[in-house]
């Protein structure tokens, strides 16, 4: 592989006008198809294979009256104290505010909270507000007539408050990622000390991501894809190019140190670099398209977006950078370079001269902060997540004093009574059993569709959604037998929360296995070595274990939430995990790829095991430290969020980038390949005339080469 990519290298070096012509009208070509072919994103969420989304879909074939998918607002009033809402006086303000919400934009129903919504005690009652289009299809001017009634409610001394999904605008992280490519370029210039290096890896970071997001405008005109498909693309998009670009260009300025022209000196760079880019893009491909395994289309749709990102990214790296390089040439070496390899070896040198300390004191460390996620709870956020300031919150705590805490949960179950003689009595019957179960608070009567053979029930446990109780009750319902010819269903944003965290729990298994055995195959492959791949794989373990701690310590039991500004605790988020896992084991395998491959070529090349860890490692610890410090600085820009659910995810992923990076990659690695010694490279005899050799390391390019002379090796050791 090495000498095909050093060839690759070398032609788009010479050729790069042509290269950079190429690549410039496959860009404009693809915005042109983005703006002309580009269709509406979906903002459903469906999860096949369970008995929510089959009832959802039931009803939507046999109530499509219903409205289902459409947004809904909860507009809870409550009289003021020692008062009823159903005083001539309040109950003309309700009155008034319901008219109003009736005239907002795409309102399908409002429900009048006097009639069958308000408490015993006359309190507190609520409007519920169902809308024609989703959330993400609802404009600001609805949103902004929604307040404006509530307001109105408020203005006659009413308490109106506003729950449901039909607040929720869509999340904008523009700033975020601003600030997060600010960070990223001032590390690049503190790291490569050129503004030309340094601009390198942002521009074709911003042309591969460009390219990518064009690519999946125009999908969307052929298929239904998700709203939030290309949310992991553009971040991971970004991530992995300027990993990829750093490292290449880390590599072609090391070379022009020894001494090599500048062509050669590009061939090298992705004959060499260019090997381990593509190997670390193939692990991240593979954990991002095996996001397939766990069947829900949103994270399919995301991960092969994703994986087309990183795709781009790769071939970016490897034709359009060296051409740019040519193009920049001797300018991408600071005029005055500064001996860095002495510190880093003093960190090599620290974690190897104890090699067995530095592996137990970091795995134990590690374990211990993984300690809490034999804790964690799987849900998705609700009102009941939201800070207690705001509308949401109130309007579900309005809404549980006033009913009771399960009254911001309810149960739809759906009543196929198509096999009935008698579909209004066997629905009627079902009614009676469920009432009866323990932990169901009230049963709405059955509501028939037009053709009579479907009925709805509305049931309200007596327990808070996210409660395991809530749980309980849902499985038993589920599990009546069907009786007069009616069998059961249920659904509802409750039973669908459950239905997911369910899925996505028993799909970490499979998920997990197989991109560590795809992965393992690969990076077998690329070291020629079972051991090594076995340590990389551990390390990652031990990161996402920590991770899943520290997120469950923060965000479930509340340790140091306010230093983030979490405001309320709960369950972690459920899609959480899969995505997690899918990120931290690409990018950590980038890293796990990029140094151990010099530490590998070191050792080809004949240095001695320990040797070969400390100077292989002194390659590579700069790039992946510039590489670590920007994505945590990414990352943790997320967890300026205001939206619970970017808030964990920002935390998630900066922690695991730290734990990984520094404490796995940078500490236990290079104390684990001490202890191996040659050993980490040793293969079985007969797997080692299997495996095809890809030559990462660059020997064959360095075949009968004379050695560089003695002032130009000792040039590259300080320009590194």
């Amino acid at each position: 592989m090495a000498k095909y990519l050093y060839r690759l290298g070398k032609l788009s070096f010479r050729r790069r006008k042509l290269v950079l012509a190429l690549w410039l009208a496959l860009i404009a070509a693809l915005g042109v198809g983005a703006a002309t072919l580009s269709g509406p994103t979906a903002g459903t969420f469906e999860i096949p294979g369970t008995q929510a989304q089959e009832a959802q879909d039931l009803l939507a074939q046999r109530f499509p009256q219903a409205g289902a998918g459409g947004a809904q607002a909860r507009v809870v009033f409550a009289a003021p104290a020692g008062e009823r809402l159903t005083d001539p006086g309040n109950a003309a303000a309700v009155e008034r505010t319901v008219t109003a919400l009736k005239a907002g934009g795409h309102v399908a129903d409002v429900s009048d909270p006097l009639r069958g919504t308000v408490n015993a005690a006359g309190t507190v009652a609520y409007a519920q507000v169902t809308y024609t289009v989703a959330p993400i299809g609802m404009s600001d001017d609805d949103r902004e007539h929604l307040v404006a009634a509530a307001e109105a409610g408020r203005a006659a001394g009413l308490t109106v408050e506003i729950g449901g999904d039909a607040l929720q605008a869509p999340a904008e992280q523009g700033i975020a990622e601003v600030i997060g490519l600010l960070i990223a370029a001032l590390v690049l210039l503190v790291t490569l000390g050129s503004l030309v290096s340094a601009g390198l890896p942002l521009l074709t970071a911003l042309l591969g991501v460009g390219a990518a997001m064009a690519g999946i405008q125009i999908v969307t005109g052929f298929i239904d894809i998700s709203s939030s498909t290309p949310t992991l693309a553009l971040m991971l998009g970004v991530a992995v190019a300027i990993d990829y670009a750093l490292f290449i260009v880390s590599r072609y300025r090391h070379e022009i140190a020894l001494g090599r022209e500048d062509v050669e000196a590009a061939g090298r760079a992705v004959g060499t670099a260019g090997s381990a880019v593509t190997f670390a893009g193939l692990t991240v491909v593979i954990a991002l398209g095996a996001l397939a395994v766990v069947n829900i289309p949103v994270l399919t749709q995301m991960g092969l977006a994703a994986s087309g990102a990183v795709v781009v990214a790769v071939l970016i790296a490897l034709t359009l950078l060296p051409a740019l390089l040519g193009f920049a040439g001797r300018r991408v070496v600071p005029k005055r370079p500064t001996p860095e390899r002495t510190k880093r070896n003093r960190w090599a040198l620290l974690v190897t001269r104890r090699p067995l300390v530095t592996v137990a004191v970091t795995v134990l460390g590690l374990g211990i902060v993984a300690v809490p996620v034999l804790d964690m709870r799987l849900g998705l956020p609700g009102d009941n997540m939201a800070g207690p300031q705001t509308t949401q919150r109130k309007a579900y705590d309005m809404l549980t004093g006033g009913f009771g805490p399960g009254f911001n949960g309810p149960l739809l179950v759906v009543v196929d009574a198509a096999g009935s003689p008698d579909p209004a009595a066997a629905a009627t019957a079902a009614a009676g059993r469920i009432a009866r179960l323990p932990g169901v608070a009230t049963v709405s009567p059955p509501v028939l569709n037009p053709a009579g053979d479907t009925a709805i029930l509305q049931v309200v446990p007596a327990t808070a959604p996210d409660a395991a109780q809530t749980t309980e009750l849902v499985h038993t319902i589920r599990a009546l037998a069907p009786a007069d010819g009616a069998e059961l269903a249920v659904t509802g944003t409750t039973a669908v929360n459950i239905d997911i965290s369910a899925k996505m729990g028993s799909a970490l298994g499979p998920y997990l296995a197989v991109i560590v055995v795809l992965a393992f195959l690969l990076l077998t492959l690329l070291f020629r070595s079972l051991l090594v791949p076995l340590k990389a794989i551990g390390g990652f373990l031990l990161s996402v274990a920590a991770t899943f701690g520290a997120v469950v310590a923060v965000f479930q039991w509340g340790w140091l939430a306010g230093l983030i500004g979490v405001e309320q605790t709960g369950p972690i988020v459920s899609l959480l995990p899969v995505i997690l896992i899918g990120i931290v084991f690409g990018l950590a395998m980038d890293y796990e790829v990029f140094l151990v491959s010099r530490m590998r070529e070191e050792h080809v090349h004949g240095a001695a095991p320990g040797d070969a860890v400390v100077n292989g490692f002194s390659h590579g610890a700069r790039v992946v430290t510039a590489a670590a410090i920007i994505m945590i600085s990414v990352f943790s820009g997320f967890i300026l969020s205001p939206e619970p659910m970017i808030k964990s995810i920002g935390f998630a992923l900066a922690a695991a980038i730290l734990f990984d990076a520094f404490v796995v990659r940078m500490t236990l690695v290079p104390a684990v390949m001490m202890l191996l010694g040659k050993r980490a490279w040793a293969l079985p005899r007969r797997l080692d005339r299997l495996l095809p050799d890809v030559d990462v390391e660059g020997e064959r390019l360095h075949a009968g080469e004379p050695a560089p002379p003695r002032a130009l090796v000792s040039a590259g050791t300080a320009a590194r």
